[in-house]
């Protein structure tokens, strides 16, 4: 998608995104007030980090990205249907151009990108994904964000979900996310409490859960803390947080297992991208800046 301890993030879609700007429109407000409104954020190469990249990736002079565009305000695609956009979209232009590259996206599903980025479809995998234990036995990861989860209802919670016991409710999450592990968690607990399991309604995009939150299908959701906050602003009064944001981890670029010393550029380029203000103000233009952190790390496992 920003929960941090299994998931990984989504929100809207071209739809979701045409929705947004039509309700905006319709409150009165200025597209300028919008996340993600404003001039591009853009960062100037670092020389001497450019010269450490590895001549494979460098060659020429882009870096394959494999990611979710469906993930909103994470990486989401524009009203044109093809560009991908979003907070972790701008804040890697900026790591790359540190690196001398030009990033090029690829939307794919979730579950299919770390696998791309260890088959070397894609050099590297950029799509919210939480660091954690099981990731990090297949890819190093480059920590550059900090989320949690955050769970969503319609307004006035009409089904009274509770977090903390959602037994017998009927909840949505994306496939492949952390959120999916900490739902399936929570039923397991129902039922070996003798009470009625979580029905878990699974989505490939978490703009579809979104939606089904929206339609009434499903009682709730839960995404990362970024996602789940965006998907209420855009929701035109439809939905409402629900509970407080919990359990956050880190966000972390996913590059093959075998090329640690690209990893370790990676963390290089993302320092220098906070200490030169544009990391700020990635973070500060889509209003997720509550996310910064103030040190990269590689595969960090807490």
């Amino acid at each position: 998608m920003f929960k941090l301890n299994g998931s990984r993030r989504a929100v809207l879609g071209v739809a979701g995104a045409a929705l947004l700007t039509f309700s905006m429109a319709a409150c009165g407000e200025k597209e300028d007030d919008q996340p993600g409104a404003g001039p591009t954020v853009t960062a100037d190469a670092d020389s001497a980090l450019a010269a450490k990249v590895p001549d494979a990736i460098k060659a020429d002079g882009v870096i394959k990205v494999g990611t979710d565009a469906t993930y909103a305000p994470a990486e989401f695609l524009d009203t044109d249907g093809k560009t991908v956009i979003g907070f972790d979209v701008e804040l890697f232009d900026a790591v790359a151009q540190k690196l001398g590259l030009k990033a090029e996206y690829e939307s794919a599903p979730f579950d299919a990108i770390l696998p791309g980025v260890d088959s070397g479809k894609y050099e590297i995998g950029v799509s919210s994904f939480t660091i954690n234990a099981e990731r990090l036995q297949t890819v190093n990861m480059v920590s550059y964000f900090s989320a949690g989860t955050q769970w969503a209802t319609k307004v006035g919670n009409p089904a009274q979900v509770d977090p903390d016991n959602a037994c017998g409710k009927k909840i949505a999450v994306q496939v492949g996310t952390v959120q999916l592990d900490d739902i399936e968690a929570r039923s397991k607990k129902c039922t070996e409490a003798g009470q009625p399991k979580i029905s878990i309604d699974q989505y490939q995009a978490q703009s579809d859960a979104t939606a089904a939150v929206v339609s009434g299908k499903n009682d709730a959701m839960l995404a990362d803390s970024p996602v789940g906050a965006y998907a209420v602003q855009q929701s035109n009064g439809q939905l409402e947080v629900l509970g407080d944001i919990y359990e956050s981890a880190p966000y972390g670029y996913a590059v093959k297992k075998d090329q640690t010393a690209f990893a370790e550029v990676l963390k290089e380029a993302v320092q220098a991208v906070i200490a030169d203000g544009s990391y700020e103000a990635a973070l500060k233009k889509w209003g997720v800046e509550g996310g910064a952190i103030t040190s990269s790390a590689l595969n960090p496992t807490s």
